[in-house]
């Protein structure tokens, strides 16, 4: 494998995966609506179009592309516009590879722990759990059974049911360590399932690179910490005051909206399936990993 096509490439976590490709030898393009500095294909979600080139070129897909999930308040529309982006493109790639004379061997599309529901308590969820039943839950169902589509035309295909992303330039922790002072969200014992962006990064490389590897697996770091924990440990990584009186529940509905379900709730996921795989992490630990981060 040589050629990696990305959707989604110019995300956070795109960018991150394009680097370590690069830095490895291959040679990446990215799908996207208009040309780019880095190597791209165009792609129209709305058109259902895509250049051919762009699949015949591609040893093998990466797919991040989706709505962002925290970006705005959920409003009809907005829900509408997180579920339809995920299922057009992933319908959009499974057409475009069908119809390919050459086609790529190897499929791995971003998924999240947001299929085991919005709050599942203090149980472990591995990859054999039950989907959860919230707007999340579904919505993550809809997209994986659409990326099962591509096991039809023979590709290797990897789904990564990504958590909470941990990078000083954005995402959840860029969003939590805004506030001149940091404090937990609602109880603050909600667990968070966490991963250093780094991980990610690698953890995607490592499916493309092994090529027994097949199937959900969790990308999670191996120790999940409370939204209490996260926070105080990330203040005081970033230098930032913290206090222990977390933002009550009411305030962040009235902010977030039906969004709040999101951050009041939360998951503790196991990584065991792909540390059993062979991945290794770099940062499996929560205040090494903040340290690394904001070093």
């Amino acid at each position: 494998m040589k050629n990696i096509l990305i959707s989604g490439g110019s995300g956070l976590i795109g960018q991150k995966i394009t680097q370590l490709l690069e830095l490895k030898g291959y040679s990446v393009a990215w799908l996207s609506r208009s040309k780019q500095k880095q190597k791209s294909f165009l792609w129209d979600l709305d058109k259902q179009t895509i250049e051919t080139e762009a699949v015949e070129w591609a040893d093998a897909i990466i797919h991040l592309a989706g709505a962002g999930v925290a970006d705005k308040r959920w409003t009809d529309e907005r829900k509408k516009l997180i579920l339809d982006s995920r299922i057009d493109s992933s319908k959009l790639l499974y057409t475009a590879v069908e119809n390919a004379t050459e086609k790529p061997n190897t499929f791995i599309s971003a998924s999240a722990v947001g299929y085991y529901g919005f709050n599942t308590g203090t149980s472990l969820m591995d990859e054999m759990h039950e989907p959860g039943s919230d707007f999340l839950a579904r919505t993550v169902v809809a997209w994986e059974n659409e990326v099962k589509k591509m096991e039809e035309l023979h590709l290797r295909t990897v789904m990564l049911r990504i958590g909470i992303v941990l990078d000083a330039n954005g995402g959840a922790l860029g969003e939590m360590m805004k506030p001149p002072i940091a404090a937990p969200l609602g109880t603050g014992d909600q667990w968070m399932s966490w991963i250093g962006i780094e991980d990610l990064a690698r953890m995607f490389v490592f499916a493309l690179e092994k090529t027994t590897l097949q199937g959900v697996f969790n990308a999670v770091a191996p120790n999940p910490a409370t939204n209490q924990q996260l926070t105080q440990a990330a203040a005081k990584a970033k230098g930032k005051p913290y206090v222990g009186i977390g933002v009550p529940g009411f305030v962040l509905k009235l902010v977030l909206g039906k969004m709040a379900a999101m951050v009041l709730g939360g998951n503790r996921v196991s990584s065991q399936k792909i540390q059993k795989a062979g991945f290794d992490y770099e940062c499996p630990d929560l205040v090494p990993a903040l340290k690394h981060i904001y070093n």
